[in-house]
């Protein structure tokens, strides 16, 4: 909206009178008051018999981005380990002191970047709002928050986890399940960019209980390094085509800086990537173990991310003792409870891997009809900072992008060409699945699936 345009706008507003005043305004071109949570669903859920620790999640599918919420039937005590160059978190300055006091009722991880710690506190309004809380100075609702960056080149529009997607969460929590995968805030994670790999990635969790102790670790993995399994392979890459099909972690690691030069690959420059954590136990803990337990699990998931915590990196883990059980009913030794929790989140690390969507298979097709062609043709809006034109040449398509950014394998400088898989569908070849979809009348969707992006096709100026 243009200044003049809102100059004019008030000036009206103010002759009008009262009435005039009271007439509802437009809604932006990117307002997300149309959007509908979705909650607790999507990924595998993971179940777990632990009553007081429970777990919600939303998502706007249209982001597609999220938020995920855990709530404690009472307050609880916290420690907090940051590690990563780029942090986004909330409150993590009162768990820093070493209160041995309980103080923590949440915590919520979102995506939006710095636009999603509007998720946490949302979360701990929630928790007044709906009685639990109050504005007593022994009963305030505390959250704890940590955001994931997942905009860039994961997707085309800028939509994020606001006040609405986060309390739909928080109403959603039930006890015992999580889902691990794309959804909630690893709805549209990505990792492996260190190395060029652009995998997807999501949210994951572990679980075990050893008589009455009882350990969940949780992790919303989007790192700047790649996923690495427990036989030191790459659990997620699009692989540089140049590498060997037998390539190892170890491969990469012990060839930089030439791993990651042309020939190995072509990764792309500094991103922004975080990788948050929790670690929940039911034993009571002192603020020194508890503290103590972060630090050693987190280093611990260096394993499992490699590199880990670097400049472009926002890592946090959250530890929070639920104090249900003394230590003589569980494990004396905070170094042992540990060890143990440091191997379950090499788990959930691995359990935050979805499905890879494949590289398109292009195949000889009969020519496309240039009525169909004509058909395709237009300008497609992701968001204000991402168009695709599509147009039509020599019985050809081709596709550029216009705005801030480039879509996908789709170019900003020059326009490709859309090369036809099936009725309606073309694909962009490249390392990364570029699927562009015109089945739909009026839209464009790229690499429909779980991680789709609609555009909506523009009126022709006249």
């Amino acid at each position: 909206m243009t200044k003049s345009f809102l100059s004019l706008a008030l000036a009206l507003a103010i002759t009008a009178g009262p009435a005039a005043a009271q007439t509802p305004a437009p809604t932006p071109p990117d307002s997300q008051a149309p959007l509908k949570p979705l909650v607790n669903t999507g990924g595998k859920a993971l179940t777990f018999d632990w009553p007081m620790l429970k777990i919600g999640t939303a998502e706007y599918a249209e982001g597609p981005t999220g938020v995920t919420v855990f709530s404690f039937d009472k307050k609880v005590m916290a420690a907090v380990d940051v590690r990563g160059g780029a942090p986004g978190t909330v409150n993590t300055d009162l768990a820093r002191l070493g209160y041995p006091t309980s103080d923590f009722d949440a915590v919520v991880f979102a995506g939006g970047s710095a636009y999603g710690l509007e998720s946490t506190t949302a979360v701990a309004s929630a928790l007044k709002d709906d009685g639990k809380n109050t504005g007593n100075w022994d009963s305030i609702a505390v959250a704890l928050g940590a955001i994931i960056f997942d905009y860039g080149d994961r997707r085309l529009n800028e939509i994020y986890p606001d006040k609405k997607l986060a309390t739909a969460a928080y109403h959603a929590v039930q006890p015992g399940v999580f889902r691990n995968g794309a959804a909630g805030a690893g709805r549209m994670t990505m990792t492996g960019y260190f190395f060029g790999c652009k995998a997807h990635s999501g949210q994951g969790g572990a679980f075990r209980q050893i008589g009455d102790l009882k350990i969940a670790v949780f992790t919303v993995v989007n790192a700047y390094g790649v996923v690495v399994d427990r036989d030191g392979k790459l659990a997620a890459c699009y692989n540089d085509p140049s590498w060997p099909a037998d390539l190892k972690v170890n491969d990469l690691m012990k060839n930089l800086p030439e791993s990651r030069k042309a020939g190995w690959g072509t990764p792309s420059g500094p991103m922004r990537n975080t990788t948050i954590s929790l670690v929940v136990v039911n034993q009571k803990m002192d603020p020194a173990d508890l503290q103590r337990l972060a630090m050693q699990v987190h280093t611990s998931m260096a394993r499992g991310i490699q590199p880990f915590s670097t400049m472009s990196d926002g890592d946090a883990l959250y530890a929070v003792s639920t104090g249900e059980i003394e230590a003589d009913k569980g494990i004396s030794d905070s170094v042992e409870i540990g060890a143990i929790a440091s191997d379950l989140m090499w788990d959930a690390i691995l359990n935050s891997v979805p499905p890879q969507d494949p590289l398109p298979v292009i195949t000889p097709q009969p020519p496309v009809p240039e009525k169909a062609l004509a058909g395709y043709t237009g300008d497609y809006r992701f968001s204000n900072f991402v168009t695709v034109s599509v147009t039509e040449k020599d019985g050809k398509l081709y596709g550029q992008a216009t705005g801030a950014k480039k879509a996908f394998n789709v170019p900003l400088d020059q326009a490709v060409e859309l090369e036809p898989m099936g009725a309606g569908t073309f694909a962009v070849p490249g390392r990364y699945p570029t699927v562009l979809d015109f089945n739909q009348s009026g839209t464009l969707v790229m690499n429909p699936g779980l991680w789709k992006q609609t555009g909506l096709k523009q009126k022709a100026k006249k």
